[in-house]
């Protein structure tokens, strides 16, 4: 029997050659927008792009580097990475090759700089490239030998994946925002519970995110092992969109007879600010539960939570207070712009003169990298993305996951505590 179809299916049927159907578990072909890679994936991916005996990317417009997880360069190899990066657009003519001076976080940047616009397939060697997915895009992170075909051909070959539809109801409370969605959701179903499914964000809940708060959620759909993380096109996208689009895009829907391997509802209404307590983001609590658990280190930032509306929640909290003597807070705009953006709302100056430390525009500490490594025994709240064993340095250190809110009200009080506790 006909049935309709997901907006996954949509998605990746429209960028399928001389097809008009796909279901879950079809192995299909797919024309692709935009290839993605980054300083610590594109050099294994340019390797390998070589051996394929292809002179030329298929598309010097759609094919994206930015140097972003130790740019500025922290040390030789570093620098030696990016130097291969740097050649090889060169040599190519890429368009869109961001370095130091005007590079950003990647899943912060593509889409600031309207690379990426609804109805797009996107594929990057990074596992949050499902960030995109906010605009109504199908948006998937793969391996970089994947992503030298995709630069090579243009198009790369999935399995189409089911759908786990999550409908949240109800009314969000003071400091709940998107990073505690999701948080609350992969609490909910675990790290593997939406494993190679797209994951369909919807509700009214959902209606009423600003874009920043989408970004995060669908950024985080990796974390319960999303394939994607959708949300449908509406004002808010288009607005967005507006004044950053150079081409036409394409807006899909779900159909009312889609049929979903799951739908979850999830009624927010008591829903307070969540914390992720190591090694693992499932390890989901309300923030009253992680009350009094003392920090060294908050880091604000990262493709999660380093867009200028979290930099403003921050802002807000740290505005005439002070950071805690014990305790080292981290501040990393998304993008060059953010940075530039929050310099002239005074936003820089609020957190130097709540003692925190403003970072250029990098991934920097949420993969272990710089600009805020973990010493052995020592314990951060941070608004990244994952908290693995050793995840930001040393294996006997601790992360925990919160939105921009806790994390600043944390780095005041020297320990994880309700934003209310501080505003009051």
């Amino acid at each position: 029997m006909l049935r309709g179809h997901t907006l996954a299916e949509k998605l990746i049927a429209s960028h399928v050659p001389d097809s008009t159907d796909v279901w879950p578990g079809d192995l299909v072909e797919v024309n692709v927008d935009v290839v993605l890679a980054n300083d610590i994936t594109a050099p294994i991916a340019l390797r390998e792009f070589a051996s394929l005996g292809v002179s030329r990317v298929f598309d010097p417009a759609k094919v994206v580097l930015v140097a972003d997880h130790f740019a500025p360069n922290k040390d030789i190899k570093s620098a030696e990475q990016c130097k291969v990066m740097r050649e090889f657009a060169r040599a190519q003519g890429l368009i869109h090759h961001y370095d130091v001076g005007r590079m950003g976080i990647e899943h912060v940047l593509l889409h600031e700089q309207g690379l990426v616009l609804p109805g797009d397939v996107v594929v990057g060697a990074d596992s949050h490239t499902c960030t995109y997915g906010a605009l109504g895009a199908f948006a998937t992170g793969m391996g970089s030998t994947d992503i030298a075909v995709a630069m090579a051909t243009g198009s790369i070959w999935m399995r189409v994946p089911e759908t786990l539809r999550i409908e949240y109801t109800g009314t969000r409370q003071s400091w709940v925002g998107g990073k505690d969605l999701i948080l609350y959701t992969i609490g909910q179903i675990g790290v593997s519970g939406a494993l190679y499914m797209a994951m369909e964000f919807a509700g009214p809940v959902v209606a009423s995110l600003p874009m920043a708060d989408r970004f995060t959620m669908a950024n985080m759909a990796i974390e319960a092992g999303g394939k994607a993380g959708l949300f449908a096109v509406d004002d808010a996208t288009r607005n967005y969109v507006t004044g950053r689009a150079s081409r036409d895009y394409r807006v899909f829907t779900s159909d009312p007879d889609a049929v979903y391997a799951r739908v979850l509802t999830l009624d927010v209404t008591d829903m307070e600010p969540q914390v992720a307590f190591p090694h693992l983001p499932e390890n989901v609590h309300p923030v009253r539960e992680a009350a009094g658990i003392r920090i060294d280190q908050a880091v604000i930032g990262s493709c999660t939570n380093g867009r200028l509306e979290d930099l403003r929640v921050a802002a807000q909290i740290l505005g005439g207070r002070h950071v805690h003597p014990d305790v080292r807070c981290i501040v990393i705009p998304g993008t060059q712009q953010v940075y530039l953006d929050a310099l002239r709302e005074g936003l820089v100056e609020t957190f130097i003169e709540a003692g925190a430390v403003v970072s250029t525009p990098t991934c920097g500490p949420c993969l272990g990298g710089h600009m805020g490594i973990l010493a052995a025994g020592e314990r951060a709240i941070s608004t990244t993305n994952r908290n693995f064993r050793g995840r930001m340095g040393h294996v006997d250190s601790e992360v925990y996951l919160s939105g921009p809110a806790v994390a600043a009200a944390s780095a005041i009080v020297g320990s994880i505590v309700h934003p209310d506790e501080v505003m009051s």
